[in-house]
Order: structure tokens, then C-alpha cells, then sequence
């Protein structure tokens, strides 16, 4: 079996823009995975497959590749940076033992920078850092190693530095080594010759060699003693106390370079083999209760000889069938095993096993503890299930998923593509934890939710090209309710005759507005009679079956109070349906006497900013007809809440992005309902009329 101390899990995360999947591809082709590199540009990289990807040069979804460096596999996972797929950069982070962060040379820390690393601190996950783009107008690395310390709250530990600057970036000093890697202009990354440090930066080399030293040794108490007294640690132990460091999140190695030209990658890969933590060495995942989701105490320990335990992060849909993507943390897996999926109680039998290079696979007989490999067919298995041996039944420690913001209505714009659409939409909700998928009760629309507006347009999108499912996309729908503001006191009569038995029923009532959030209420207080007992359930259920259609625009009535005080009936002509209907008659009657009014769900608005939007954000909110309930002050920024109506919210994640440089983030759920303002409640109704003349 192999050893485990030669397996990197690493993970590639970044802004926008920062040059994540560029990295990779320069990794697999100095790995020797591939012979020629595609640029994102031109569309043609490895691990942006999907068309989507390519065209917009984003990337959407993590892929996953596997190659060796220096006797070392590595398996490395490139995700997205925008922050409408933060959840597949988190469930990334989860299954990972390491990761680069990639900085833009001249963008610097940028927000989404921010996001990713809040999350791999959360993660507690071992990081190199790597500033890319060194070649670019305005790129500066000392400026970005500044902002990782400032904006970031990190401690980054530089191993090399530049050698020229934008246009004159040749190469990169090692401080080390005190070696400079000097690339030539044929791109060819393997063209680089080995030099002593150009003569003007020998004073730079020599600081920040003694800073490395001096933060590498603390470390190892001996070595600093030794040190103190003006003993000179040696490269193999300098190396492993920046190991331990690393390993410890105590400082991050700190690499420049430019990916595009080739220059620093062979750097980073051998601070991954040198520093970042093999599967051993990482804090094992904990187990938890099945029920609780509480922590039992028990870990998943990094051995083959242990029973089986496995996540799987990730489910994907490809032109082979349905992929599970499975991290084994303990045991081996093989093929023809039958494993227990512990969140179902279900067992599977593992069929065929690879090894992913993005679209491309190898076939595996067996895997071992540290693998990160994809499983072809398995039927109930969902992102962050538990696999694992079914004689020792375990659960993982489970992912969390933020809630979705936004939602759309969508039908497809043909009959036959229902089921279609339906089969198509199950499959893409397994493999985004983020995307879910409702039906509309009042309208029969199926509702599709997201965490951004780029988020639903690309999943259209794939409905469209992948699935062939064309869709009508409509405006985002406010569930809006109606209500009475005075009380009314009524009479109606209900009477019929038509030859043979005839209908009459006569009721005395009362409507009043209830309390907030009451729904409908009925009471009766008739002495003597004047309607006879059996028949007061027949005008409780007429007057509730009209509650679902208001009288201003067909939307459900809520906190509505009746009362039967007294009414006439007739030995011969009266029954329940007769009452029935004279409750629904007084319904229509009464209702647009008391006063009707239209309600607008209000949502709980939490809004994070950086400081200096504070203002901006605050008066966009009023704008919207928010109101203000709290703002508290963090490290990084601050937090608003407020109570915002639903439909001002369309939008907003964009405009937020916009006033915020892109820092912003927000999460809403819904409040309560409460009285929309005249001007609102008049074009509401005239769009309701406007609908139903259409239909």
C-alpha cells in the first residue's frame, strides 16, 4: 500500500480573477500531466469543462486532479472564487489537508479573498500563500504581503522575493537557500537557470533571511537557545520547524511568481511537498451523533487498517452517470465492497472506482485512507453523507450549508418538457446543497432558489444546454395576504324555493380584525335557538373556505374574528349547506365594508459591510422602506439588521456588491406580514387584475 506520508490534499482558493485555475494548469504541466497548457482566456483549461466555464472564464464548480511531484502525489482541487459558489469553495476546504491561497500581484487582498479565508480559518486548514500576476502593471508583492497581514489578521512568512518588477519580473530569489531561479523569455517553465542574488538586493535577501530565521526558530526551543547563541540552524532544520509552523497555522510561506509565464511555480510545489501536512499529520475529523449532531469524542484516525470511514463533499452528473466524490479518512475501499451509508441506514455496493484528472479518469481496484477519488453509480447518496463499514456504523461530522437568497418562477415553455424538467432539476439539487426547489402552492410554479442572481442564471443555463429544457423565466413573486381594519355588524339571508323542499337560513354576525398572526377565528354566542347547534359548523366552514381568496386581489385573508350572535331558521327548508352558503354570501357582503387591507411579508434583513460603507448601506435600507434595528461593530466590518418588505429585496445582492467594492454579504429570512402602504397596495392590485385579464 502506499505511503501515506508521501499524499498532499490540497486545495486551490481565491478571488476572482486571482489566477487559481492558471495555477493549476501550470501544476499539471510540471507535474508532467499534461503536455500542453490551456489558458482560461481562450477557454481551453483543464479543469473549467463545463461550457458555462469556459465561456465566462469563471470557474463554477471544484474539480479535482491527481499527479506527483518529487515522489509525492498530490491531489489538488481548483474552486471557484465568486461568492454565488462560496458553499462548493467551503465543502472543498472540508475534505482538504492543505491549500494555496492565490493573491493578484496587483489586486492585492481582495473580498472574496476575505470569505474564502475566514472560511479555511474555520476549517483550520494549512496554507501556503502565493502571489501571482507579479508581471502585471501596478503588481507589488511587498504591498500584498502588508495586506495579508492588515486585512487578513494573518502572519505571512516570505521564502522568496522578486527579482524586477511588471515588465522586468525575471524571477524569484529563494531566502533559504539565498539562491535566485533567474527563467529566460522562451515561457518554457523548465528554462531556468540557478544564479547567486543579484548584487542590488543581497541587504533585502539578508533581512528577510534573518526574519525567516528568527520566526521559523521559534519553533523548537533548543534550536532557539542554539540560535540565541549565535549558532547558525541548518537548512533541514530550519525547514522543519517552518513545517511545524505551518502546521500549526502559527505563520503561512509567502511565494511570488507569475503563473501565465511560468515563473515561481516550481517554487510552490516543492513548499507543498516540504511544508504543507500529509494526511497523518492533520487534526483527525471528529465523529458525531447521528441524532444530536453533537461531537462523541471519538476521531476518524488516518489509517488503512481501521475500519472504512468516508464523506462524500461533492455529487456530479457527467456524461458517464453520476459521480460521488469521496474522501476516505480511515479503512480502504475496494471494488465489489458493500459499504452503509450511515445517514440513510442504507447499504451500497461500491461498482467502479477512479481517479479524476477533471473530466478524464482512471480506473481504481481499491483506494486507501488519504485518497480523494470519485465512485461511479451510487443511488442515495447526498453531499456530506457518511460512508462506512457496515459493522462499525459512524457519522462523520456533518456540512453546513448556507441558506438561499434569491428565487425565481420558472415553466417550461413547452408540456412535454414537465418531466423532464423535473428529472433534470432532482438531479442538479444533489449536486448543490446550495440550489433548492419548491412548488408555489398559490400559483403551481416551480420556485427555483439560489445564493446570487449569477448562481440561478447559470443553473438555467445548464437546464438549457445540458438537459435541453427550455425555460420561461419569470419575475421574482411576493406572497402577499389581506386583512380587515374596522369591525362590522351584519345580517344576511340565504333563501331558495324551487317546487319540493326549499333552502333558507338566516345568520346574524360580527367580523372584527384579530389578533396579529391569528389566522381565523369563529365563536358563536346564540341563545335560544334561533340557529340550532348542528347547523354552527356549516357557517364556520363557509365563512373559512372563502378566507383562502380576499375581496382586494384573490390573496389568502388572515386575522379575521367572527361571530354568530343570532339568525332565523325553518323547521322544514333549513340545512348545513344552506347555512353554508349564507356564510359564504356574507362573506362577499361584508368584507369590503370592513375596511380590507393588503399585507407584505417583511423579512429579517443581516447585512455585514466594511466600516467605510456603513452610510451608504444604512441609506440604501431606508430606501427600500427598511427599518433599522441594530448595527454592531466587528474586526472586520460591521453588522446591520433591519426589517426590510420582500419586494424590495430583488436585487439587492448585486447593489449591495456594488456599493461594498464587493465586501458586502447579507442573509434574510421572513418576519412576519404587516400593512402595505397605499401606493404600494394600488399597483400590486392593478398588476393582479392585469394578470388575470390576461389568463
Amino acid at each position: 500500500m502506499a505511503d501515506l506520508s508521501k499524499y498532499r490534499n490540497i486545495g486551490i482558493f481565491a478571488h476572482v480573477d486571482a489566477g487559481k485555475t492558471t495555477t493549476t494548469e501550470r501544476i499539471l504541466k510540471l507535474t508532467g500531466k499534461i503536455h500542453k497548457t490551456g489558458e482560461v482566456h481562450d477557454g481551453e483549461s483543464t479543469t473549467d469543462f463545463m461550457e458555462q466555464e469556459a465561456e465566462r472564464g469563471i470557474t463554477i464548480q471544484s474539480a479535482a486532479v491527481t499527479c506527483e511531484w518529487n515522489g509525492h502525489r498530490l491531489n489538488v482541487i481548483d474552486t471557484p472564487g465568486h461568492v454565488d459558489f462560496t458553499v462548493e469553495v467551503y465543502r472543498s476546504l472540508k475534505v482538504l489537508d492543505g491549500g494555496i491561497g492565490v493573491f493578484c500581484g496587483s489586486g492585492g487582498v481582495e473580498p472574496q479573498s476575505e470569505t474564502n479565508w475566514r472560511y479555511a480559518n474555520d476549517s483550520e486548514v494549512s496554507r501556503l500563500i502565493f502571489v501571482n500576476k507579479l508581471d502585471r502593471m501596478g503588481a507589488d508583492f511587498f504591498r500584498v504581503v502588508d495586506q495579508v497581514k492588515n486585512v487578513l489578521g494573518a502572519n505571512p512568512l516570505v521564502m522568496t522575493l522578486p527579482i524586477g518588477r511588471e515588465d522586468d519580473f525575471v524571477g524569484v530569489v529563494d531566502v533559504l537557500t539565498r539562491k535566485a531561479y533567474v527563467w529566460d523569455d522562451s515561457g518554457l517553465p523548465e528554462n531556468y537557470e540557478v544564479q547567486d542574488i543579484p548584487a542590488d538586493m543581497v541587504d533585502d535577501v539578508e533581512q528577510y533571511r534573518e526574519e525567516l530565521v528568527e520566526t521559523a526558530v521559534e519553533q523548537d526551543d533548543d534550536l532557539m537557545e542554539a540560535y540565541m547563541e549565535g549558532e547558525e540552524p541548518s537548512i533541514e532544520q530550519l525547514k522543519a520547524c517552518i513545517r511545524k509552523g505551518t502546521r500549526d497555522l502559527a505563520f503561512f510561506p509567502t511565494f511570488c511568481g507569475s503563473a501565465f509565464k511560468n515563473k515561481g511555480v516550481q517554487l510552490v510545489l516543492d513548499a507543498v511537498v516540504d511544508y504543507l501536512p500529509a494526511p497523518t499529520e492533520v487534526d483527525p475529523q471528529p465523529l458525531t451523533d447521528p441524532d444530536t449532531g453533537e461531537a462523541t469524542g471519538e476521531v476518524a484516525t488516518v489509517s488503512a487498517d481501521e475500519p472504512l470511514k468516508a464523506l462524500a463533499f461533492k455529487i456530479m452528473d457527467d456524461r458517464f452517470g453520476a459521480l460521488t466524490f469521496v474522501r476516505i479518512y480511515s479503512g480502504r475501499m475496494k471494488k465489489g465492497d458493500t459499504i452503509l451509508n450511515s445517514a440513510t441506514g442504507k447499504t451500497e455496493r461500491i461498482g467502479r472506482m477512479c481517479e479524476m484528472q477533471a473530466d478524464e479518469r482512471n480506473e481504481l481496484t481499491e483506494a486507501q485512507a488519504g485518497d480523494i477519488i470519485a465512485v461511479v453509480g451510487m443511488k442515495n447518496v447526498q453531499t456530506g453523507h457518511t460512508l462506512c463499514d457496515p459493522k462499525h456504523e459512524c457519522t462523520l461530522e456533518a456540512m453546513i450549508f448556507p441558506e438561499p437568497v434569491i428565487s425565481i418562477a420558472v415553466a417550461p415553455k413547452d408540456k412535454g418538457s414537465t418531466e423532464k424538467m423535473g428529472i433534470a432539476i432532482g438531479k442538479m439539487v444533489a449536486e448543490d446543497p446550495s440550489f433548492q426547489v419548491e412548488t408555489d402552492e398559490d400559483s403551481g410554479e416551480t420556485i427555483l432558489k439560489g445564493m446570487g442572481e449569477l448562481h440561478l442564471d447559470i443553473k438555467v443555463d445548464i437546464l438549457k444546454r445540458t438537459y435541453g429544457v427550455e425555460l420561461q423565466v419569470g419575475a421574482p413573486q411576493v406572497a402577499y395576504r389581506e386583512t380587515i381594519t374596522q369591525a362590522v355588524e351584519d345580517s344576511y339571508t340565504h333563501k331558495k324555493q324551487s317546487g319540493g323542499s326549499g333552502q333558507f337560513a338566516k345568520i346574524d354576525y360580527r367580523i372584527k380584525p384579530g389578533e396579529a398572526n391569528s389566522g381565523f377565528t369563529f365563536s358563536s354566542s346564540v341563545v335560544g335557538g334561533n340557529v340550532p347547534k348542528e347547523f354552527w359548523p356549516a357557517v364556520e366552514k363557509g365563512f373559512g373556505s372563502m378566507m383562502e381568496t380576499g375581496v382586494l386581489a384573490g390573496f389568502p385573508t388572515l386575522d379575521v374574528e367572527v361571530e354568530l350572535f343570532d339568525g332565523g331558521f325553518h323547521a322544514v327548508d333549513s340545512s348545513a349547506i344552506a347555512y353554508e352558503i349564507a356564510a359564504k354570501g356574507a362573506f362577499r357582503q361584508s368584507m369590503p365594508k370592513a375596511g380590507a387591507q393588503l399585507l407584505e411579508p417583511i423579512m429579517n434583513v443581516d447585512v455585514f459591510t466594511p466600516e467605510d460603507n456603513v452610510g451608504d448601506v444604512i441609506g440604501d435600507l431606508n430606501r427600500r422602506r427598511g427599518m433599522i434595528k441594530d448595527q454592531q461593530a466587528g474586526t472586520t466590518g460591521v453588522r446591520i439588521k433591519a426589517d426590510v418588505p420582500l419586494s424590495e429585496m430583488f436585487g439587492y445582492i448585486g447593489h449591495l456588491r456594488t456599493i461594498t467594492s464587493g465586501r458586502g454579504q447579507f442573509s434574510m429570512e421572513f418576519a412576519h406580514y404587516a400593512p402595505c402602504p397605499a401606493n404600494v397596495a394600488e399597483q400590486v392590485i392593478a398588476e393582479v387584475k392585469e394578470r388575470n385579464e390576461k389568463k
